[in-house]
């Protein structure tokens, strides 16, 4: 049975406690269940249902079991804009994000969060794993929590924006950053994902590689889909073959990274460079490349996209996209504080550079 009582602030909550992309999609107008249609079932005093989902002292169990029992059959969920009229604000933000081991993530965290005490806000993390059924039991369980606004990165496999639009009728403000889902009205903080991947691609080209892979993400999300582009932007720029064949999509780990590499070696026409849509996935190929005693740089190059720390101490040392993730937990948490603070506030998109970084891991003489 669904819990509707009081919960204790935390800094972090895990899954185990509980797009398409390229559409625009707008918000649809419903009617909501209140605590008065629940009174009316029941047949007792809305202020005995209000009291019994916030589970206070004078309210037996009896009748509080009636009522959660009730208000999860009808499925009832409480009002945002209501609760922050009574409540004043929670000065609470929720970040919903698939993972904080991640050197992105916790960078991102660390500008959300200084961004957030700066307005005299504290974050609540929801962690879903990569997994969209946790995400989407997550975002069903978020009004009980009576967040401020939300924060969002959403999973590699997200497909449905229903839960995002339900949380949105409901009045709660949303910003996607990184991974994002394309709804009206939202705004979103992303990193020149196009133009990164193309300087990539140039830079493996200057520095003389013809045949470029690229290691990828779930065709389904944006960023996979804008870093695609900008790859073959840039093979097409400077008259280089494209090969549907050294094109690979699969996750963003470094296991993912060794078994595309792995793939690419097999082919009967093996590239002379790879770039990966991520560091860990480039790490995982450096790590196939060793594997088959082929050396990094002077026969295959390899550039990543991140700027992951990982990349500094491997051998050799990994050529990356540097993505301004600091930034961009900074800024997207700067656009939610103006959506809460302002309710007609429009929707805003942040679009911010990358750099290149350039390490052995693309250099053809190498000391060895």
């Amino acid at each position: 049975m669904t819990n509707y009582g009081p919960r204790i602030a935390c800094c972090y909550i895990s899954h185990e406690l509980a797009q398409k992309s390229e559409t625009t999609m707008k918000p649809l107008r419903k009617r909501y269940i209140t605590i008065k249609d629940i009174a009316k079932q029941l047949g007792i005093s809305v202020s005995t249902v209000s009291r019994a989902l916030r589970d206070t002292y004078d309210v037996s169990q009896e009748t509080r079991d009636k009522v959660l029992a009730k208000a999860e059959e009808l499925n009832y969920r409480p009002n945002f804009n209501a609760t922050g009229l009574v409540q004043n604000s929670t000065r609470k933000i929720g970040v919903l994000i698939p993972s904080i081991t991640n050197y992105y993530f916790s960078t991102v965290i660390t500008g959300i969060q200084e961004k957030a005490q700066e307005g005299g806000f504290t974050i609540v993390l929801y962690i879903t794993n990569d997994d969209p059924e946790i995400e989407s039991k997550m975002l069903r369980e978020l009004t009980l929590s009576s967040l401020d606004g939300l924060l969002v990165c959403i999973t590699s496999k997200t497909q449905s924006p229903d839960c995002f639009l339900e949380l949105l009728q409901e009045g709660l403000p949303i910003v996607f950053f990184d991974r994002i889902m394309n709804i009206e009205g939202t705004s979103k903080v992303m990193q020149d994902d196009q133009t990164g991947a193309f300087r990539a691609v140039e830079h493996l080209v200057n520095q003389g590689y013809t045949r470029i892979a690229h290691i990828t993400g779930p065709e389904g999300l944006l960023l996979t889909q804008n870093r695609l582009i900008g790859y073959k932007n840039a093979l097409e720029h400077y008259n280089l073959p494209f090969n549907q064949d050294w094109i690979i999509h699969s996750g963003f780990s470094r296991k993912h990274g060794t078994e595309d590499m792995t793939k690419l070696l097999l082919q009967k026409d093996i590239p002379d460079a790879v770039f990966a849509v991520c560091d860990p996935k480039a790490i995982g190929a450096l790590m196939a490349l060793r594997e088959k005693g082929i050396k990094a740089g002077n026969e295959i190059g390899i550039i990543g996209f991140t700027n992951d720390p990982m990349g500094e101490v491997i051998s050799p040392a990994l050529t990356t996209i540097a993505e301004p993730a600091y930034e961009i937990g900074r800024q997207s948490c700067e656009l939610l504080l103006r959506h809460i603070r302002k309710n007609n506030f429009a929707g805003e998109e942040v679009i911010l550079p990358c750099h290149l970084i350039e390490r052995q891991s693309t250099t053809r003489q190498q000391i060895t």
